[in-house]
């Protein structure tokens, strides 16, 4: 599943110019810390009451992003942004710090591909009491071979964002085709997989290894020709399985080959049978260095068991992982067909702490998320209750009494200044751009 973004209906001058202001935020060396700081509305009671928001938690910017073809990285499209809910519950107790040595999986939520997926990261990490989200996650538009070689426009805030510490880990989806999303017949798909096999197009990955490398994120976890199994992508599988197979240990030496290198390849099809098994896509053990899955509660009426159970379904996944000396991913997990259901919630979050995956990432936009959509408060209160407050030091002590603030507003974090950039960006953000110099 490829995250969603709506197109812009706004005139090219404003969006520009929009564009330039907050790139140049993103961009400069001072800048430690990028946010948006939304102004609150009222809105409707969430179904379970609660009392207010403490002033620990940040309210989340409700964004509704139904499927819709995505953005190119060159465009900065505003989000669909709805006010805040002023209802959520108040901040759960931190959990208990893990003890000395066994550190937390690394985690994180896929929040937009784009500069303000990493401007809401520390926004979401307030959220949760002060959790930090050690993974950050986007994906390489597929719509042609310029986008999948990574522009450094589109890569280098996530680079940065990266290298300021040691743990941090970046997630990349990297498309096998372009017009990846442009529903290629198999036909087309089957000679494509030969052409990629026979070295047609090492050269746009061999560009995009070399600009990372250049970047300074020579680790990154690139999770390459994600979801074979199914039948969205050009860069499937089940057109010719073999094929495939030749293709993705080709794209693997071509990326290895570049001096500096330290990639680590995610195998990631989508949970269950699909269009075809995804075990019959795997291409071997030499090429590959971690074994994810996509796994979203779906389809409906399937409880957290049969997801267990299913053929190439959870425990297949884990079983097969450990047969092949690989540790296992979640790069996009999250709510679906079944709405707002907080026993899938626990039960998905149970099952990582079990199994340790190298990192999970929940995808956080509606239908799936838990703080960008206000749709599912049951499991939004089940997920930030879990993870409230786990990091490796003594959550600093909240101020007892914080400065009145202006109603209709909603504060920035601590330590985070809003910028002025004028009503028509801030409206294009959805709130005032809120710069921190102690983060990045």
């Amino acid at each position: 599943m490829a995250p969603q973004h709506r197109r812009a209906k706004v005139r090219r001058l404003t969006l520009g110019a929009a564009a330039v202001a907050a790139s140049a935020a993103l961009a400069s060396g001072l800048v430690a810390e990028v946010g948006v700081a939304q102004a609150a509305e009222p809105r409707a009671p969430a179904p379970t009451p609660a009392p207010a928001a403490t002033p620990s938690a940040v309210a989340p910017p409700a964004v509704v992003e139904p499927p819709a073809p995505a953005a190119t990285p060159s465009a900065l499209t505003p989000p669909d942004l709805t006010p805040p809910d002023l209802t959520q519950a108040p901040a759960p107790a931190p959990a208990t710090t893990p003890a000395a040595g066994e550190g937390l999986p690394a985690f994180g939520v896929f929040l937009k591909s784009d500069a303000r997926g990493v401007a809401r990261m520390p926004l979401f990490s307030h959220w949760l009491g002060g959790t930090e989200l050690r993974v950050g996650h986007t994906y390489l538009p597929g719509h042609r071979w310029r986008d999948i070689e990574g522009a450094a426009d589109f890569l280098d805030v996530w680079a940065h964002w990266r290298n300021k510490k040691a743990d941090r880990m970046l997630v990349l989806n990297v498309p096998m085709q372009e017009r990846n999303e442009e529903g290629v017949s198999d036909g087309e798909v089957r000679q494509l997989l030969r052409r990629g096999a026979a070295g047609e197009f090492d050269q746009h990955f061999r560009v995009l290894a070399e600009r990372l490398v250049k970047l300074k994120v020579p680790d990154t976890v690139i999770v390459l020709g994600w979801e074979m199994n199914g039948t969205t992508y050009t860069h499937r599988c089940g057109p010719d399985p073999e094929a495939w197979k030749k293709y993705w240990n080709r794209i693997v030496a071509t990326m290895r080959s570049v001096p500096g290198q330290q990639f680590r390849f995610d195998f990631t099809p989508s949970r269950g049978q699909d269009a075809v098994s995804w075990t019959k896509c795997y291409p071997g053990d030499d090429t590959v260095d971690v074994i994810g899955m996509d796994s979203y509660d779906q389809p409906n009426g399937m409880s957290f068991d049969q997801q267990v159970k299913e053929p190439y379904g959870l425990q297949h996944h884990v079983d097969f992982a450990k047969a092949h000396g690989k540790p296992i991913s979640y790069p996009e997990w999250g709510l679906f067909r079944n709405g707002d259901n907080p026993e899938y919630m626990r039960r998905m979050l149970a099952w990582m702490d079990e199994y340790r995956p190298l990192y999970n990432t929940l995808t956080d936009y509606c239908p799936h998320g838990v703080w960008q959509c206000g749709a599912n408060p049951k499991s939004s209160h089940v997920y930030r209750s879990t993870l409230f407050g786990r990091t490796d030091q003594a959550a600093p002590p909240l101020t007892p009494t914080p400065k009145p603030t202006p109603p209709g507003t909603t504060p920035p974090p601590a330590d985070c200044t809003p910028l002025d950039l004028g009503s028509w960006v801030e409206e294009w953000l959805g709130g005032k751009l809120c710069l921190r110099f102690d983060w990045w």
